[in-house]
């Protein structure tokens, strides 16, 4: 196992097949190598969650479907031994919800957590992703799925450097 994917959707509502943005990133024990991001057209032209990601319909509504944006991003992806990501059951769900909408094929890879990872790893006052990013001191810019995606990747790298053994 040598290739690794973090991956950290955005949702627009509450639906988990409103994934709005994709950010993903290709790395080893060592070093990241690709990272990409897409804003994606959610299904409903609802956005309640501008506040916290700063993702409007205007900057949505000509994007494309998950889709068309997903047979982009699996040709990256289908490389990957292993998607991260941080509170794994989240982007896990969303990932499946928009599958399933879309009626296309799950991905198989294991999906590990970088939550459950740093809880085994270290002792920080809580285990959010800005927290740890910080405490490792991973530049952050939260709720950006791009960004969110590389501090996960760096979090996994660091624990492999530290013995974590995927």
């Amino acid at each position: 196992m040598g290739i690794f994917a973090s991956i950290d959707f955005e949702t627009s509502n509450i639906e988990r097949n409103s994934a709005c943005a994709i950010g993903y990133v290709l790395f080893n024990s060592s070093k990241i190598f690709k990272k990409k991001s897409y804003l994606i057209k959610p299904p409903k032209p609802e956005i309640h969650f501008t506040e916290i990601h700063g993702i409007t319909w205007e900057m949505l509504k000509n994007k494309s479907n998950f889709d068309k944006v997903w047979a982009e991003v699996i040709q990256d992806l289908k490389e990957a031994d292993i998607f991260f990501a941080h509170n794994a059951s989240f982007d896990k769900s969303v990932l499946h919800a928009c599958c399933r909408h879309y009626k296309l094929p799950l991905p198989e890879q294991p999906f590990k957590d970088t939550v459950s990872i740093s809880r085994q790893m270290w002792n920080f006052k809580n285990n959010k992703l800005n927290t740890v990013c910080k405490e490792l001191r991973i530049p952050l810019n939260h709720h950006d799925a791009l960004s969110d995606a590389v501090g996960c990747a760096k979090i996994a790298m660091e624990a492999i450097k530290l013995g974590y053994i995927i």
